[in-house]
């Protein structure tokens, strides 16, 4: 499967599911508690938020009551979140741009998580999406970043493709948004270097508190 390191999972579950409204609920509520249980408590919100996403999807676009499954998995440093159910329509790098057809959820999976993709199964499809097993306040600010870094994307009219991080995209985008806070702060009478020596300092005080 694209986006999996070639190594066994560390911690494992599989939960099955209904896809309906009480059923994503319950789901949200397994699966942070079986986080818990794992003592990766920093990761609950994200993580909870991400498989109301994933089940909410199902619901929508598989159809109520489909059968379906939650996988969790840790592989290093990261936690594997995939649906699986069993339509075979993969979504195209399209869905990105029709927000009021398709809903949050995938707009959601682009913004958070470190990568994230969907693929075809024997069975129909699975889509999933991967978050570092870090500190909290670093997986913050790399789903801030990304989020970012996103929008910014969008307003620029660019297209964000599943699966993968399409990291030179994103880091194409990330020196032209830079570049744009550099001509922002200049604009208002700063001096770009030193909103740049600032922003390394930041950086390298948390980097060396990590």
């Amino acid at each position: 499967m694209s986006g999996y390191e070639v190594t066994e999972p560390q911690l494992r579950c599989v939960l099955p599911f209904e896809a309906e409204p009480a059923e994503v609920s319950l789901l949200r509520k397994a699966a942070t508690e079986q986080l818990n249980r794992w003592g990766l408590e920093e990761n609950v919100e994200e993580v909870a938020l991400l498989v109301t996403e994933l089940a909410t999807n199902v619901l929508k676009h598989v159809g109520d009551g489909s059968s379906a499954t939650l996988i969790l998995e840790t592989r290093s440093e990261r936690l594997r979140v995939e649906v699986h159910d069993k339509s075979r329509v993969v979504p195209s790098p399209k869905i990105m741009d029709c927000a009021e057809e398709c809903g949050r959820g995938l707009h959601l999976l682009a913004a958070l998580a470190l990568d994230w993709g969907a693929e075809q199964t024997a069975g129909g499809k699975a889509v999933w999406c991967e978050v570092l097993l870090d500190p909290a306040h670093y997986c913050r600010r790399i789903a801030r970043a990304v989020a970012a870094l996103s929008g910014y994307r969008r307003v620029r009219g660019r297209v964000i493709a599943p699966g993968g991080r399409n990291s030179a995209g994103l880091e194409e985008s990330a020196v032209e948004l830079i570049a744009d806070l550099l001509h922002w702060t200049a604009s208002r009478g700063c001096d770009p270097d030193d909103i740049l020596d600032l922003a390394q300092m930041h950086y390298e005080a948390e980097a060396d508190a990590a």
